[in-house]
């Protein structure tokens, strides 16, 4: 029998596209004016990605999410070539030395979007349908792990570390839901961690991102400038903030500004009370996505509603710490908030496969 969905979930995540539709406009309105003339070209862009993440979630939260299964190959299948085709010279984009981006017709593309769903879509499938073979480490747990690695390797390969890791994060965290032995998860980690600290100080200008980390003031012109102006934006805002649309980071000195760091702007602007309210909004669709998983009727859903919160709770996360300067800059953008199409959509896509599966909670 079905039920309501999840409006709490829904009413929090359209206050933060709320909040990040205001944001993006004040963030991103000198920089639009110089290079577009106009201060409303990456506000409009933002909302006409946001109606069509709106239409598409509610299209999926129509469709009944014992569905997805069937789907779940052809995601993988369709994100892993698509990962492959970013590599590609003339094919990917190139900006700022990363390729994450493919350009099809007018629209730019991030594949690595696509296959956060296809891994959590996949990953519930296989785990619920080979949950009594976990047991098995080579039998049960490798070739899950062999699966995963081929599209974590090709996300590291663009390079994008911080995507990597969320993936890589969340899909530790769907086995460790699924049932595997704790010897097998520490062997897992104990694997992992030497991998991840090559791909963190394997490569110089990671290194430096490290080090800026640990004392950006050693380097406030070059490797520390971002953590820098991130921590002066939310210094400067105060209790109350210095009002919406005075922020004086935008005016060019804040790189990302309506992107990575727009935190940093909501800081700044609305003060600790905005930035409080923003992650207030995150902890409740924490607590609303995590309670339709605890709830949900069967494995399956429950992986798939453990996955997607975790990815959006975790990037949220880590786009926080990083403004914050208690992670590292990974590059990493605030869900809903953030400018940015196809990661607002995929994750209004996330949205709309909880809210099926809160309707048949019990």
């Amino acid at each position: 029998m079905r039920g309501e969905p999840d409006y709490i979930l829904l009413g929090a995540v359209l206050a933060l596209l709320t909040i990040g539709g205001i944001m993006v406009l004040s963030a991103s309105a000198s920089e639009a004016l110089a290079q577009h003339q106009s201060p409303y070209y990456f506000f409009e862009h933002q909302m006409l990605w946001t109606l069509l993440g709106l239409v598409a979630l509610v299209i999926v939260a129509r469709i009944p999410y014992w569905k997805w299964p069937r789907w779940g190959m052809w995601l993988y299948g369709g994100s892993v070539v698509a990962l492959m085709a970013v590599l590609v010279p003339h094919v990917g984009l190139d900006i700022n030395g990363a390729r994450r981006w493919v350009k099809v017709g007018p629209l730019v593309a991030q594949p690595s979007e696509l296959a956060k769903l296809a891994m959590v879509v996949l990953f519930s499938w296989l785990l619920s349908k080979n949950q009594d073979r976990l047991a098995n480490f080579w039998h049960g747990i490798v070739p899950h792990v062999a699966l995963a690695a081929v599209v974590l390797v090709l996300i590291l390969a663009e390079p994008d570390l911080g995507t990597t890791i969320v993936v890589g994060a969340t899909f530790a965290v769907m086995l460790f839901a699924a049932g595997i032995r704790s010897r097998h998860m520490v062997g897992l980690g104990a694997i992992t961690l030497p991998v991840l600290a090559w791909a963190a100080l394997g490569q110089a200008y990671r290194r430096q991102r490290v080090l800026a980390f640990l004392d950006p003031w050693k380097h406030p012109l070059s490797t520390g400038f971002h953590t820098i102006q991130g921590l002066l934006a939310l210094g400067s805002g105060g209790i109350l903030g210095v009002g919406l649309g005075h922020s004086l980071q935008a005016f060019g000195y804040l790189p990302e500004d309506y992107t990575d760091f727009i935190f940093a702007i909501i800081g700044e602007e609305l003060g600790l009370i905005g930035a409080f309210l923003v992650i207030a909004l995150f902890a409740v669709v924490a607590w609303r996505g995590y309670r339709i998983a605890l709830r949900a009727p069967d494995t399956f859903s429950a992986l798939l509603a453990l996955g997607l919160t975790t990815l959006i709770v975790g990037q949220a996360a880590i786009n926080i710490g990083v403004v914050t300067a208690t992670l590292p800059v990974t590059g990493i953008t605030l869900p809903f908030i953030s400018y940015g199409g196809s990661s607002l959509l995929l994750s209004l896509v996330d949205v709309g496969i909880l809210l099926n599966i809160s309707r048949h909670t019990t």
